[in-house]
């Protein structure tokens, strides 16, 4: 460490100039709305992010549903957790596992327009959601058991301050281009590579 650096008088001088500077931007930053999100990408995280914010919105007071596309077949900690909030949460999961487990891809596509039914609703103009999770979204619109044209009208006529995050891999790129944040979780090394199997409090 230098001796610039060991300094505590040019320290604050430094920090001071960041913070004015950062007031600075803070003060063109005035839009309040609610926000598209997508978090996508081959890396772990995406629907475990998506939890996060739904507890951060939680601890605001915020009423928040989550629908589960694709997971519904696995007994998972999240809801397990959101079950002691009541009704501040509503929780749907429709799924019966993935596709190569049911091998009945008619019954899929069943199973994912109840799902977005459900969604509908939690998105529709009425709604009192101050925030909808839809996990695994991306991956319904990739096997085609979902519309993207039937999707995106819903997501756009949404209350004006209800904010949505979508996960899942391979976003399209027209919900990329709508969304306000758009994050991609990249894979660097993954235990179930190693052998390892999904185990509880880590994948579900």
């Amino acid at each position: 460490m230098s001796d610039k650096q060991r300094d505590p008088e040019r320290h604050a001088q430094k920090m001071a100039k960041k913070a004015r500077a950062r007031e600075k931007i803070m003060a063109t930053k005035q839009v309040e709305k609610g926000l598209l999100i997508v978090h996508t990408g081959k890396g772990k995280g995406k629907s475990t992010a998506a939890f996060g914010m739904v507890l951060r919105a939680l601890g605001h007071g915020m009423k928040v549903a989550v629908i589960q596309f694709i997971k519904g077949s696995r007994d998972i900690g999240e809801k397990k957790a959101l079950e002691c909030f009541g009704d501040q949460v509503s929780f749907f999961a429709c799924g019966e596992g993935f596709t190569w487990e049911t091998k009945n891809l008619e019954k899929d596509r069943e199973l994912a327009r109840r799902t977005w039914a459900e969604a509908e609703r939690a998105l529709s103009p009425g709604s009192d959601f101050d925030m909808v999770v839809l996990d695994e979204l991306n991956v319904v619109l990739k096997y085609g058991y979902l519309d993207l044209d039937d999707v995106m009208p819903a997501l756009i006529a949404r209350p004006k301050m209800q904010h949505v995050i979508i996960t899942g891999r391979n976003a399209p790129d027209t919900l990329i281009e709508h969304a306000d944040l758009v994050t991609e979780m990249t894979l660097v090394k993954h235990p179930f590579r190693s052998g390892v199997k999904a185990q509880p409090g880590v994948e579900f």
